[in-house]
């Protein structure tokens, strides 16, 4: 009994600590999230070009949008359970975002590309959500992120308060204001009579390239899961590379997550267009690019970390493969 007194005291322990590490690890990511998000616009904003008031009226209305927005997702996750609301937009809100911008400029040869390369991006996104489902004709229901179901368990969000704050600030505002920061560019791109030039056709051909990348690497994990979900409810005998439990073919033996690689330098490929409008290299909607450079680095450390628990594999895996850039690990 005393051994079994002293165990449990030892676990005790060992949890608060636990939860001191995961409390220290949330307020360090609030913190450079934060400081990205006050610093890099300030910086810009004080040695850039100032918005004109059209671009004004345009920052003003988009952050109206966002914010009813983020509000009405936390609003139905709270009530539904299901915290995949703001991903049923991640894909959807930011045309939105770039055809109002492209007609707020008066329909501008620059805003218009924009809008027309978001609008495929979001096409393709939404009907790899879909397929997945994440959609139902009951527009709340749909599968939902099994990474929020991991991130309750967490014992930093334990209790209802806890769970209720992190979806308004992180899952809801927070998001949905990332989504609105990464499509700002079309503001910068769409106001002046600078006209199309040799960057903004480097913009465009970057953005479809990485656009083709992210779509075969979402076919190759999708047709990857589906065989090996297949086999496991035929209850047939698994093999490799089914047997291993993850893909390591294709574009995912080149970087361990070609979607997350693509889907950063797709934004960064959108940033380029303010570049070519403005003329200058920083400008204050770089923003949105370097969060969620920052969020994919952070979702995939989680993603990994989950993985690497699965699968005994991983490790091997994360030792032998670069993340996000070929050849850099």
């Amino acid at each position: 009994m005393e051994r079994e007194s002293t165990l449990f005291r030892i676990q005790d322990i060992n949890d608060s600590k636990n939860k001191k590490l995961l409390y220290c690890a949330m307020v360090r990511t609030i913190l450079v999230l934060l400081a990205t998000l006050i610093l890099i616009p300030l910086v810009a904003w004080k040695y850039g070009t100032p918005l004109l008031p059209e671009q004004v009226h345009m920052l003003m209305m988009s952050i109206r949008i966002m914010l009813i927005t983020a509000v009405s997702c936390f609003i139905v996750s709270e009530l539904t359970r299901n915290c995949s609301q703001v991903d049923k937009l991640w894909s959807t809100i930011p045309i939105v975002y770039v055809w109002y911008f492209a007609y707020a400029s008066d329909w501008h040869v620059r805003s218009v590309l924009m809008a027309i390369l978001v609008t495929l991006w979001g096409i393709r996104l939404t009907y790899n959500f879909s397929r997945r489902g994440g959609y139902h004709w009951v527009p709340w229901k749909g599968h939902e992120d099994y990474r929020w179901e991991v991130l309750r368990q967490n014992p930093a969000l334990q209790g209802r308060w806890r769970w209720a704050l992190f979806n308004l600030f992180f899952i809801s505002l927070y998001q949905q204001s990332l989504i609105l920061l990464f499509t700002l560019p079309a503001i910068l791109a769409g106001v002046g009579k600078k006209s199309l030039g040799w960057l903004d056709a480097v913009a465009a051909l970057c953005f479809i390239f990485f656009l083709i990348t992210e779509t075969i690497a979402d076919q190759q994990q999708y047709n990857f899961q589906e065989e090996k979900h297949r086999r496991l409810r035929n209850q047939e005998t698994l093999e490799m590379p089914y047997a291993r439990g993850f893909i390591w073919e294709g574009l995912w033996k080149i970087v361990r997550h070609p979607n997350y690689a693509s889907e950063q330098a797709i934004w960064i490929s959108f940033y380029l267009f303010s570049v070519a409008a403005s003329g200058e290299w920083l400008n204050w909607s770089l923003t949105g690019s370097i969060l969620l450079i920052l969020l994919f680095l952070g979702s995939s450390n989680f993603s990994e970390e989950i993985s690497a628990r699965k699968y005994s594999a991983y490790k091997d895996y994360q030792q032998k493969v670069p993340r996000f850039i070929p050849f850099l690990k």
